[in-house]
């Protein structure tokens, strides 16, 4: 055992057994007495305590040496077995490194002994590969020219089969050469027989394609003038009326007392074209504007149009017509009018060719057959004869903005009040308020009071 670690061990008990002995038993407590005389019980008492303490302190102190004695030779006893169990793991130990450094000689031996061999075995597998390589070019190269040695003579075979048939046909040829030559004489009589024949054919066929082409012509114009002329059903007018309005919503916004101020009105309204633009038809009384009252300065007019379910689009202007300011257009280009997916009614060519026209309520309400009349004393209107309806359906009276189509489905014109309807030849403007912002001078009070005086100035019975 170490001595080093032993002497530690010593001290650290001895050390553990000073601060664990309890000093004050070693003085045993006194017993009070009477008192005696001073000189001689004194000095007794004193030389009794200091024997017994001692004499306990003693004994303690043998006590406290046993102690340590016991777990000295405890720890003794622990050490030495400590010292044995590490000398018989360092014994295996060694055997242990033994029998690694034995394996490890056998393992680099086997190796040497593997590598040698692997590099046998590799030298003689690519031997081995190489002459497999030179077998199979050797094989291939004999059945090319086995290939190559029956090709040719397929084609010596070939060649003798087409010697024998070019003599064969060199044969045939000359006879039928002879018989060509035959033949082309033949021929060309019979060719100049067919050109005389065809000139014929040919004059005729020009005299019968011009008779066609004129006969033609007269039948188009025909079938043009049946279908111009064809009526359309009161009925069918109507329906699709319905199905072609449109929503239109303006709205004008001005600066008022308190605050601005903002007028909106909806209509439904159907588009009609002259040939060049698109326009969507509407009367005065569908805009925020009127005639019926001092005009107002507003500073900002939209157009929308609506398609359900989330199409919008906007107007560029509002158009008073020069014909009758009562009628309003607003342009339309040709995306617009493929979105609202709405019919274009077109102009009447000749609104007179008939005396009979449909009158359709502008709020869908009705319609109705009716006659119309010119009135020499107010061109560009016609009177209706509302008196004298042929067939009436739905409730409801003529009035204005009420539109009025030919038999044949074309817009005619739209009433300006309940006896006398505009016709629309033309969509030249007498005034135009554009959309947006920007007003024109003079603002849109002018305008509506310049275009309100001269309705004004209309004879009464076109008021």
């Amino acid at each position: 055992m170490n001595k080093t670690l032993l002497l530690f061990i010593v001290d650290f008990l001895f050390l553990n057994l000073i601060a664990l002995t309890r000093w004050e038993r070693a003085e045993p407590a006194r017993t009070h007495q009477p008192p005696v005389n001073q000189v001689s019980a004194n000095s007794v008492s004193k030389d009794q305590d200091l024997v017994e303490a001692m004499r306990q302190s003693l004994a303690d102190e043998q006590l406290s040496r046993e102690g340590v004695e016991q777990k000295l030779a405890s720890a003794e006893t622990m050490l030495s077995s400590r010292e044995r169990t590490l000398g018989q793991v360092q014994s295996e130990s060694q055997k242990l490194t033994a029998q690694l450094v034995d394996t490890q000689k056998a393992q680099a031996d086997l190796n040497l002994r593997y590598q040698a061999q692997s590099q046998e075995v590799s030298v003689d597998r690519s031997q081995l590969a190489q002459l497999q390589r030179d077998l199979e070019d050797k094989r291939a190269e004999a059945e090319r020219q086995k290939q190559a040695l029956a090709m040719l003579d397929r084609q010596k075979a070939d060649a003798l089969k087409q010697v024998q048939d070019l003599s064969v046909a060199v044969a045939v040829g000359e006879r039928e050469k002879q018989q060509l030559s035959a033949k082309a004489v033949e021929l060309e009589q019979q060719v100049q027989t067919e050109r005389t024949e065809r000139a014929k054919v040919e004059q005729a066929t020009t005299q019968l394609a011009q008779g066609v082409g004129q006969l033609a012509q007269n039948s188009g114009e025909l079938s043009k003038e049946i279908r111009d002329n064809r009526p359309i059903s009161s009925n069918v007018l109507f329906n699709d009326f319905l199905a072609n309005r449109v929503q239109a919503t303006f709205t004008a916004t001005r600066k008022g007392l308190f605050g601005y101020t903002t007028k909106e009105k909806d209509a439904k309204t159907v588009f009609t074209t002259d040939g060049r633009q698109v326009y969507a038809l509407l009367e005065v009384d569908d805009t925020p504007f009127s005639f019926a009252e001092v005009g107002a300065d507003w500073q900002k007019i939209s157009v929308r149009f609506d398609r359900p379910p989330d199409y919008r689009s906007s107007g560029s202007a509002i158009e008073f017509l020069a014909v009758d300011p009562r009628v309003v257009v607003v342009p339309v280009d040709a995306s617009q009018v493929a979105a609202l997916g709405a019919k274009v009614y077109p102009l009447a060519a000749d609104p007179l060719k008939f005396t009979e026209a449909v009158l359709i309520n502008g709020g869908g309400q009705g319609y109705g057959e009716l006659g119309f009349k010119l009135d020499a004393a107010h061109r560009g209107y016609v009177r209706v004869d509302n008196r004298l309806f042929k067939r009436l359906f739905g409730d409801f009276s003529t009035s204005r903005g009420d539109l009025v189509f030919s038999r044949m489905g074309e817009l005619l014109g739209i009433m300006v009040n309940s006896d006398y309807c505009v016709l629309l030849g033309n969509f030249a403007p007498a005034a135009t308020i554009p959309a947006g912002d920007g007003q024109p001078p003079g603002g849109t009070a002018g305008i509506i009071n310049s275009l309100s005086a001269r309705v004004q100035q209309l004879p009464v019975e076109l008021q």
